[in-house]
């Protein structure tokens, strides 16, 4: 088994590092560069400053992986460095040293319309944005990962102590982090900062931000909690303590420094909400819950009472389902919601903290898989109906009601564990449409605001983490089919 489960994950990471490369080639290649800027108001209101215009969208296309920009200043800086000080002065030497030095790192020497001063841009290959996408993909903190030229005495380390504010945690000094390893009440109790993941920066849309940061972090109003720091005070704050990351010397703020104590002063805010992807899985997971306690019970009445009024009933009803379109299943589910139960048919309404908003799409996204698990969890119940084993327990004098509980059912949780995988890539399309049309601040209704944003990064982030989902729940399934039936051995081809 355990080569078994390392080859497949292996499988795993091939597949999603061939879907979310051939996302990025199809966005990188075929989607027009000049859309991105189509929606963007801070364009608009360059026009009337061409040099900044063109500062701004070069800097947006750098971070996006399209070139490499360099800006005059970043420019002469490098220039210089061949050994001949390059100025900024419009000269005929300056532009001869500038030329040569544009050619031989492969950049083209371009100037401003306005002040006229040089600046050079590079196209980035596809191959070479990739490198650079996966390359990045992974950061790993380490106490050499701040480089502070005004602190230059910092101390070093990684260690565990009892910090006055988080507790007993693994501590650092010198990353960027300064809790690594961290215990709280919050699921999942354990935490780290240690391994981040990085995913691009996030443009137009959410502009400047990391995008695992866009849809990690959580959401909503600020909220404030009491703490008591080093100094002794006690104050009401909004910081998010366990976030504490290394400010600069250069942009510290005193007041924080010593509130905290050392250098570890930047921090997130608190938030009453979950973050996008705690929305989606949250609901994905109850929606879950509601697929299999529907859709089970009801298949195995409609098997056992095969053609009674129940089956006829239940065949119809699924009919129905089956029949109309997903969308307008969803509109008259949220129209009855609302009007009948007086349930909110938009999610910001309430808000996340109001357990009546995440009803409604929770249960629509439920039901979507309701009747596709039932028609084939129907047609299993019915083969097992008439296998050997069940008319030996009927030989045997068992009552059926005893034969479906103690063997049909038994052998059925094989291939309902099995199907667990089928239904959760399910909702992950069905979460596309359902937190869209109930404004759901999650990844499913992200997706395709990012593509009408033409948020290239946010987009790819969005498939990867999509992709990663699907492809290690169908090992997640491999793996709950031992545990159900211990008489199911993984193990790849030619193993004993």
């Amino acid at each position: 088994m355990k080569k078994y489960l390392f080859f497949r994950i292996i499988r795993s990471l091939v597949s999603i590092f061939l879907v979310t490369t051939l996302t990025y080639i199809i966005i990188y290649s075929l989607v027009p560069r000049r859309d991105v800027f189509k929606d963007d108001t801070m364009v608009q209101k360059l026009k009337s400053e061409p040099d900044k215009l063109t500062d701004y969208e070069n800097n947006a296309f750098s971070k996006m992986n399209y070139i490499e920009y360099l800006d005059t200043k970043t420019l002469l800086a490098k220039a210089s460095k061949d050994g001949k000080e390059v100025t900024a002065a419009h000269t005929a030497e300056n532009k001869k040293l500038l030329e040569s030095w544009a050619k031989k790192n492969g950049f083209a020497l371009k100037r401003y319309r306005i002040s006229k001063d040089y600046y050079v841009t590079r196209e980035l290959p596809i191959w070479e944005r990739l490198g650079r996408f996966y390359g990045n993909l992974i950061q790993v903190d380490n106490p050499w990962a701040v480089h502070d030229p005004k602190n230059p005495n910092m101390k070093r380390y990684v260690r565990f102590e009892n910090d006055k504010l988080a507790g007993f945690a693994l501590v650092g000094s010198g990353t960027k982090f300064k809790y690594q390893i961290y215990f709280n009440s919050s699921f999942p109790w354990i935490h780290q900062n240690i391994i981040h993941i990085n995913l691009g920066t996030s443009y137009p849309t959410f502009a400047g931000l990391p995008v695992s940061q866009v849809m990690g972090s959580r959401q909503g109003q600020t909220v404030s909690e009491k703490f008591t720091f080093p100094n002794g005070r006690t104050l009401n704050t909004s910081d998010n303590i366990y976030t504490r990351q290394y400010q600069p010397t250069a942009n510290q703020d005193d007041d924080a420094k010593e509130r905290y104590g050392d250098h570890y002063t930047a921090t997130d805010q608190i938030q009453s909400d979950p973050s996008m992807i705690g929305t989606s899985f949250k609901a994905g997971f109850f929606a879950l819950i509601i697929t299999y306690v529907i859709s089970i019970p009801m298949a195995i009445v409609m098997a056992r009472f095969k053609g009674r009024f129940f089956d006829r009933l239940g065949t119809g009803i699924v009919t129905v389902l089956i029949s109309v379109p997903s969308l307008a299943f969803i509109y008259a589910f949220r129209y009855a919601g609302s009007a009948l139960f007086g349930l909110p048919d938009s999610f910001p309404t309430l808000g996340a903290g109001n357990v009546n908003s995440w009803v409604l799409p929770t249960f629509v996204l439920g039901f979507l898989s309701v009747s596709g698990l039932v028609i084939w969890f129907r047609r299993y119940m019915i083969d097992q109906q008439s296998s050997d084993y069940v008319k030996f327990a009927k030989a045997k004098g068992l009552e059926e009601g005893e034969i479906y509980s103690k063997h049909i059912f038994k052998n059925a949780s094989i291939p309902i564990v099995q199907g667990i995988p089928g239904q959760i890539i399910g909702l992950i399309g069905g979460a596309t449409m359902t937190e869209t049309i109930f404004a759901m601040p999650g990844m499913g209704k992200m997706l395709p605001d990012s593509i009408i944003a033409h948020n290239n990064p946010l987009v790819i982030s969005i498939v990867f983490i999509f992709t990663t989902i699907a492809v290690f729940s169908v090992l997640l399934g491999d793996i709950l089919m031992t545990i159900v039936d211990p008489r199911i051995k993984l193990s790849t081809s030619g193993d004993d």
